[in-house]
């Protein structure tokens, strides 16, 4: 019996009105959101199991967009449907095996070249939210295109030494109360970071937080959880500043 992964209810969220609008990128839909000024600067958003479409990530989308940076959010289940929350846990391994978050490269790798080529990008960030932030920690060791990256709250999916040779500075988020994720991993991941990774890098836990409490809408947060998830979103936008 495997626990529920996810112990906020995405059932009950408000409604987003998103700012940005949905493109074609060769095989891959993306929702795209653009500072009112010209940047050469990007930050590509990597969603977690629920989609390209979730309000929460689109939110997030144009809150990095907000501060500067066009910022696009490719659908990297390529059309195939997303987890649902009518669906069983017990199914979910099985999900994962097809939904496998280390092999994202050549969605990755159309995504930078649309970045480039059609919106003129020269410095580009990512940032990615559970199963995203595994596929960051995964581009982040393989990808040296990207500039700077945030992995928030992505399980360490294996342990060996070119896990922690990052090519370019990265920044793990985790919440304290984040039941997928053991302190020991976090614990383990310093340490190998500290012996392995040659780029600067930071790891950071918010008390108190679950898993996927920094994706929040404002009118979703509880009272005693808003300084935190607004703690690391600010630091998430911070290491992007500092990077890109």
């Amino acid at each position: 019996q495997m626990a529920d992964p996810f112990l906020y209810d995405t059932g009950e969220r408000s409604r987003y009105g998103c700012l940005g609008h949905e493109v074609q990128i060769e095989h891959i839909k993306a929702y795209v959101c653009r500072p009112s000024f010209f940047t050469d600067k990007a930050v590509i958003v990597i969603h977690d199991i629920f989609g390209w479409l979730f309000p929460d990530t689109r939110y997030i989308v144009d809150l990095i967009a907000g501060h500067g940076y066009i910022t696009v959010c490719p659908d990297f289940f390529k059309g195939t449907e997303p987890w649902k929350t009518t669906d069983h846990w017990a199914d979910f391994a099985d999900w994962m095996k097809a939904h496998d978050p280390t092999k994202v490269d050549k969605e990755a790798d159309v995504v930078l070249k649309y970045l480039k080529e059609q919106c003129g990008a020269k410095k580009i960030g990512i940032v990615g939210f559970s199963w995203g932030g595994m596929a960051v920690h995964h581009l982040m060791l393989k990808n040296p295109q990207l500039t700077a990256g945030v992995s928030l709250y992505g399980r360490i999916i294996r342990d060996s030494e070119e896990r922690y040779n990052l090519l370019n500075p990265t920044f793990f988020i985790f919440g304290e109360k984040d039941h997928t994720i053991s302190y020991d991993q976090i614990t383990l991941l310093e340490e190998r970071l500290k012996q392995y990774c040659r780029v600067a890098y930071k790891i950071k836990v918010y008390p108190g937080q679950v898993h996927g409490f920094a994706q929040l809408k404002p009118e979703d947060m509880k009272p005693e959880d808003k300084p935190y998830i607004e703690e690391a979103r600010k630091d998430m936008i911070d290491w992007i500043k500092i990077f890109i």
